[in-house]
């Protein structure tokens, strides 16, 4: 351990969450490399946006707020999201020395001596008083397993190698997943693919009206008490319901957005329900969503029966030196930059104290 660099903080991962986190270190006097590193496995700014398929224009992004202290403004709306963000983000980085460290893929995070935890990467290691853990969910997409899934002949992916509607141009595709994402797939993949067949778990829920504050709260309330509870977080869209905006309409109406139960059996060419319907396909989508990305945590031991971190405000209850920002009710642009102030705030009252091992 004669590497072991020491911080009073490491925040891991420089999404939005982990931004707003370095920003609130910063405006708090805590110096970049001195005080603190942030470290990022990605190759480049812009967290997750900048995986996201080209199709994805920053138009169609919903609610995208922006970074503490710099406002995202004259972006081209027909631009890629993954262009415009990652740009954005990295004029954040520069502007405020925000000094991250990439590609740097941390390994575990284990107790340290002394009351301090070492965070074991690809770089060395780091010894700290305090950790905000910023690793969001794209790394773990979630694949649901249904029997013969193994025998099928043709093409499965899931939303995070989806390469755009133009990969599907002639093929039979049927789409698992009533969120966001599966919504969108379907109505960019209709206009080229010979055919396209929805299926999900429960019947989508569309949501009329305007969405305001008061139903923000009410929703992240939702998911927050979940986490209260030790049970893995639910997305804030699986509570709030999808807006239905013009574009769901016309899928409504089109039939594209023709919702069928999901399937009992993967089949070598196709899907097969248990009332004896069967739908060829060339492709499965599984627009099924992700996990949190907080293997590298396991050692601390965290998670409770349920399965999930229990969370008080941003700490995570079992151990008041762990943060976990854009985690469960955090898991929003506006949501990851107030965790990031919240988690400082509790961080700058945690090093005033005296170290004592956990």
């Amino acid at each position: 351990m004669n590497n072991t660099r020491e911080v009073e903080v490491v925040v891991i991962g420089a999404g939005q969450a982990g931004l707003a986190g370095a920003f609130h270190l910063r405006r708090a006097g805590f110096g970049p490399d001195r005080d603190f590193v942030v470290l990022d496995h990605s190759p480049g700014p812009g967290g997750a946006w900048q995986f996201r398929w080209p199709s994805l224009t920053y138009g169609k992004v919903h609610g995208m707020h922006a970074l503490p202290g710099m406002e995202l403004t004259g972006a081209d709306p027909a631009r890629p999201s993954a262009e415009v963000i990652s740009g954005y983000f990295d004029r954040y980085e520069q502007a405020f020395d925000l000094r991250v460290r990439r590609p740097v893929d941390v390994q575990a995070v284990r107790e340290g001596s002394g009351g301090r935890l070492l965070v074991e990467t690809s770089d060395g290691v780091w010894s700290t008083r305090a950790l905000i853990n910023a690793t969001g969910t794209w790394d773990r997409p979630f694949w649901p397993r249904y029997p013969g899934q193994e025998t099928f002949r043709g093409r499965q992916v899931h939303t995070a190698r989806y390469p755009g509607p133009e990969g599907f141009a002639g093929q039979r595709v049927v789409v698992v997943g009533g969120g966001a994402s599966g919504t969108q797939h379907l109505l960019e993949i209709a206009a080229y693919a010979a055919s396209t067949t929805w299926v999900t778990r429960r019947p989508p829920v569309f949501r009329e009206g305007p969405f305001d504050e008061d139903a923000g709260r009410a929703a992240v309330a939702l998911v927050e008490e979940r986490v209260r509870q030790g049970l893995p977080p639910r997305s804030v869209v699986s509570v709030t319901g999808l807006p239905l905006n013009d574009a769901i309409r016309r899928g409504i109406e089109d039939g594209v957005l023709d919702r069928q139960p999901m399937f009992d059996r993967i089949t070598p060419t196709g899907v097969d329900w248990k009332d004896g319907r069967h739908v060829d396909a060339d492709v499965i989508l599984w627009a099924t969503g992700f996990r949190p990305a907080v293997d590298h945590l396991a050692p601390l031991r965290l998670r409770e029966p349920g399965g999930g971190i229990r969370i008080e405000g941003t700490r995570a209850a079992a151990d008041p030196r762990i943060h976990l920002v854009g985690y469960g009710p955090s898991a929003s642009t506006i949501g990851a930059n107030r965790a990031g102030r919240a988690a400082v705030r509790d961080i700058r009252r945690l090093l005033t104290q005296e170290p004592v091992a956990a």
